[in-house]
């Protein structure tokens, strides 16, 4: 190319290009761009108010914050929160309030991963939106209520754009084939149940539909999309497990409630979900030792060896050879007898703990580790358990005065538990029938009734 030859066109995704022009050539989202919702009437209105577009990746957040500024006629400004800071913040802001001195303007200020500003750079907004300088849209992939101050919540709207259903993205794909802006010069030929099955590849997102069959046009020869083409596109590609964000946590729940409820189908199912879309099995073997312990406890005692034997085997092989064994404990936790007693005893116990006195240690339980303690009492009123039938002593306390007689394990009458209840129910009674309980503190035996 000479110098004086025009350079070649910037390349543009096929993404970009294929961004919508009005609210119906917008994919999915009807439960908020609908004829007659809210969010429809008020952008057709031009009644435009700050808002969060909260969603997984690729449904549509930022084109619909393009959308909403060209269709009102109103400055479109973007900032990112990874690389933006409060300096960012005020130089858009005197931009809106410029616009606004010119000619009474109005800006939409795009806010992209809203949620990663801090609570400091998120207040800077808040004078701004309130006196209309700015109508803040800010997008998130994170549940607001968690990462969003209340202040900048409560100035905001907050809608809820969900994952694209593959019927949708399918017509999306078949659009762009179609589209001068798309791929239409490329005269390519791809059958619906191929064009379904890149759909379902995407998971749900829009851009990475169209980033995928953009891949597919160039690996397509003879420019014919099939099955061969879409094998050699999709070998290494990993569903969407957005880590650290809602679908990552909306997954881990699914998993620990399948446990929960005994269902090792749904469990097993969702663990390869995750594993499928990317997860760090360690954190799944971390999450299992927690449901061995929560939730089926002393149950099936074996639950957490169980789980801890997995991690170790996943360790020892790597993967996938280890992934089977997370799998085996996944199946058996879920299988497992139930009881979240130990769970519930160590919170009970750790409240009164916590919010109780610091209560000494009765003299009796403790040990005369010098003379000077044994003439003091330490230990004289202490009876050997050992020496007693089935190695208990009915009627003595090892809690402070003030908690004796408290409690906080309660087996539940499942699996193991109902063993360990009945031989505890045993020892209650007894303590229940013997009347003393030592408290010599003053060097005396005290009686309870």
């Amino acid at each position: 190319m000479s110098l004086f030859e025009d350079p070649p066109p910037a390349y543009e995704p096929l993404a970009s290009r294929m961004r919508p022009a009005n609210l119906s050539e917008f994919c999915g989202q009807e439960h908020v761009l609908g004829e007659g919702k809210p969010l429809r009437a008020a952008i057709e209105a031009g009644q435009l108010h700050s808002m969060i577009l909260w969603g997984p990746p690729g449904v549509g957040k930022t084109t619909l914050a393009r959308m909403i500024a060209a269709l009102g006629d109103i400055h479109f400004q973007s900032i990112s929160a990874v690389l933006s800071g409060v300096a960012d913040i005020r130089a858009a802001v005197k931009e809106a309030q410029q616009m606004r001195a010119a000619g009474g303007r109005k800006t939409l200020l795009f806010v992209d991963e809203v949620h990663r500003f801090n609570k400091s750079q998120q207040d800077a907004f808040l004078p701004f939106v309130e006196d209309g300088t700015i109508v803040l849209v800010g997008a998130t992939t994170e549940n607001p209520s968690f990462e969003l101050n209340s202040a900048l919540l409560s100035r905001a709207r907050v809608y809820k754009l969900r994952s694209l259903e593959p019927g949708a993205i399918a017509g999306l794909l078949r659009r762009a084939l179609q589209d001068p802006r798309g791929l239409s010069d490329r005269s390519l030929e791809v059958d619906d149940e191929t064009l379904l099955a890149l759909a379902q590849a995407a998971d749900g997102d829009g851009r990475r539909a169209l980033n995928l069959l953009e891949i597919a046009a160039d690996l397509a020869g003879d420019g014919h999309i099939d099955e061969d083409v879409l094998a050699e596109l999709l070998t290494s590609d990993h569903r969407r497990f957005d880590k650290g964000g809602d679908v990552f946590y909306e997954q881990i729940s699914a998993l620990h409630k399948a446990v929960r409820g005994s269902d090792p189908d749904a469990a097993i199912y969702w663990w390869l979900r995750m594993l499928d879309g990317g997860c760090e099995p360690h954190y799944v073997c971390r999450r299992l030792l927690r449901m061995a312990s929560e939730d089926i406890g002393n149950a099936d005692p074996r639950a957490l060896r169980i789980a801890l034997d997995a991690w170790d085997a996943f360790d020892r092989l790597g993967s996938p050879e280890g992934e089977l064994a997370i799998s085996q404990a996944v199946l058996f936790l879920a299988s497992a007898a139930k009881s979240n007693a130990a769970y519930t005893a160590h919170g009970a116990a750790l409240e009164d703990v916590r919010s109780g006195a610091s209560d000494d240690v009765p003299v009796h339980l403790r040990n005369a580790a010098t003379s000077l303690l044994e003439e003091r009492g330490y230990g004289a009123e202490y009876q050997y358990a050992h020496d007693f039938p089935d190695a208990f002593v009915p009627g003595e306390s090892y809690f402070p005065e003030a908690l004796d007689g408290r409690r906080y394990y309660e087996p539940v009458a499942r699996g193991l538990e109902t063993r360990i209840g009945e031989k505890l129910s045993q020892l209650r009674a007894l303590n229940e029938r013997a009347a003393v309980r030592r408290y010599p503190a003053d060097g005396t035996k005290g009686l309870k009734a």
